[in-house]
């Protein structure tokens, strides 16, 4: 088998019509690629497949949240100060760089590296501009956010979306609701999302538009057991832990009694990662998760794995899949002012003290008159830990006002609860639609040189069925037609073919992934049967021209080509 590169890929994409680079007329724009006829079909459907698992096996509910949003969203998640890479800049062609993408032939993990190490490093390399060889400025941050303006004149600050996951935060309460106040629920979102990346490369690995699946799964923080973890616990994983960086093949169950995965829910949803990117047409032999290590992990996360292939370019993530703890939901509590919690029932009403306000009516009373007994209510409502500086704010009928401690006290009740609040725990697996999509091109590439083919599976692929008339002419074609047509009748993606010798056809179908081909040949009129041929074995069978819509659903459904002849 001849050897390959990301470009024989991506030289294929944009001729068969997988992948466009953007604007190409214009010169181009790195960053940027359009998905072609082919890339659209087999995009949408490892979406499908995802929804599926997720909507239809796991029971998550789906959002579609806006792309723009009001700067406060992103103070609150911490983008607009944080969500930065660091970047040198080229002294002699003014080229910007990021910094750990330059030191990567000199340290094994340099994304890992402080900026002050990256800058040391740099400079005991003597690394130098790429392009030109000159010298580098010193490192700088980058805030890779996409900054705008919404409305007219001064308008407000905002940005279009670095991820889709805080269109699910902001939506918290209404999707609490909708779940019947009910923990753990999951909700899903697909969509474009846009950072302003630095120096983007590697074709669709790296772009400044993007598309991302993400899930949120709320969880109780004191339970992160997982029912369905039984059922997959025996299951074979490839792990790369934090502690020592060696790739170690387990079992989910082992991981999680070891200490190497935090918990049970997180080893769950790195199975379903697993299966989702088998399914999708990953290949299992160069898969693996990553741990993060401790210099990587948010100090907020519990646990952080990223999916890994083996491309071209090296391991590459394509899922995060992380336990992100109270952290989103606190922050946008704190920006907001709603309250984003979810309330935790007993089995039996429970007596618990606690420090509440206790309002001075007799002071009340003089100062607020008719509203006092409002007044009064609702500082009985608030939690003591809304006191600041002695003073607490409370709001009626829409007036706030500020009360200082002259007007109540804080005394310790004992009462009888029927549960508490909690702030949900957020799990994360965070999936890049183009990486993956990308990963099952090239893992499915292979070529002697001259005959290129697509080893696509049956779910990606965007094309499912070739349909050949043998020749143009007798009839064949017509009857070729029919059967192109059933076939799409029934939900089947076709490719509907007359033009060269069989073989050519044949080559033409394998070169985009499609897995199956049917021919109709003189022996339709004579027995009425067609041949089907499997492209990954050439083999061919005949089978009637009346059950060909059956076999072929069977056939996408999985099952064995040997055992339709």
């Amino acid at each position: 088998m001849a050897q390959f590169n990301s470009g024989d890929v991506l030289s294929l994409c944009k001729r068969r019509g997988f992948l466009y680079p953007s604007y190409e007329i214009y010169g181009g724009l790195a960053g940027f690629y359009d998905y072609g006829p082919l890339g659209v079909t087999m995009k949408q459907n490892i979406i499908d497949l995802w929804r599926s698992i997720y909507v239809l096996e796991e029971g998550f509910i789906e959002i579609d949240s806006d792309i723009v949003g009001p700067e406060m969203v992103f103070k609150a998640s911490g983008h607009a100060e944080n969500f930065q890479d660091l970047m040198v800049t080229c002294k002699l062609c003014g080229e910007g760089f990021r910094a750990d993408h330059l030191a990567q032939d000199f340290h094994p993990n340099p994304g890992a590296l402080s900026k002050a190490e990256l800058q040391a490093l740099i400079q005991s390399e003597n690394i130098t501009c790429p392009l030109c060889k000159g010298d580098l400025s010193d490192i700088e941050e980058f805030n890779l956010m996409f900054k705008t303006k919404i409305g007219p004149g001064s308008g407000r600050i905002g940005y279009l979306r670095p991820e889709t996951a805080q269109g699910i935060f902001v939506n918290y309460p209404n999707l609490y609701r909708y779940a019947r106040e009910q923990l753990p629920f999951g909700v899903i979102q697909v969509g474009r999302a846009y950072r302003n990346e630095i120096s983007p490369r590697q074709g669709v690995i790296r772009l400044r538009e993007f598309n991302q699946m993400e899930a949120e799964l709320f969880v109780d923080p004191a339970d992160k057991s997982w029912k369905r973890f039984a059922a997959v616990k025996d299951e074979k994983v490839k792990l790369v832990p934090n502690s020592d960086e060696k790739e170690i093949e387990t079992t989910f169950g082992v991981a999680v009694e070891q200490g190497i995965i935090a918990h049970e829910t997180i080893a769950y949803f790195l199975w379903v990662t697993q299966r989702f990117l088998r399914r999708a047409g990953v290949d299992p032999t160069r898969m693996r998760f990553r741990q993060h290590l401790k210099t990587e992990m948010a100090h907020y996360a519990a646990d952080c794995w990223d999916a890994e292939a083996l491309l071209s370019f090296g391991w590459t993530e394509i899922v995060g899949v992380a336990d992100r703890g109270c952290w989103d939901l606190s922050r946008h509590t704190q920006y907001s002012g709603a309250e984003l919690m979810a309330f935790k029932r007993f089995d039996e009403p429970k007596e618990v003290e606690r420090d509440a306000f206790k309002p001075k009516y007799g002071l009340l009373g003089p100062e607020f008159k008719a509203k006092s007994a409002k007044v009064g209510k609702a500082l009985e409502g608030l939690e003591v830990s809304s006191l600041k500086d002695g003073k607490v704010e409370v709001d009626v009928d829409g007036e706030r006002f500020v009360l200082t401690d002259k007007y109540f006290d804080v005394v310790r009740i004992k009462e009888k609860v029927n549960g508490i609040k909690v702030v949900p725990h957020v799990i994360e697996p965070s999936h890049g639609l183009d990486r993956i999509l990308y990963t099952c091109l090239e893992h499915a590439y292979s070529t002697d040189g001259e005959y290129t083919r697509l080893g696509l599976s049956h779910e990606s692929a965007p094309i499912k069925v070739g349909v050949f008339p043998l020749m143009a002419r007798d009839d064949l074609d017509n009857k070729a037609m029919d059967l192109d047509r059933k076939l799409r009748e029934s939900g089947i993606v076709t490719y509907y073919d007359e033009s060269g010798s069989i073989g050519r056809r044949y080559a033409r179908m394998d070169e985009v992934g499609t897995p199956f081909c049917l021919t109709v040949d003189y022996e339709v009129f004579e027995n009425g049967t067609v041949t089907i041929r499997e492209r990954d074995s050439s083999h061919q069978v005949r089978i009637p021209f009346e059950k060909v819509v059956d076999v072929m659903k069977a056939l996408l459904d999985g099952k064995s080509f040997d055992g339709i002849a």
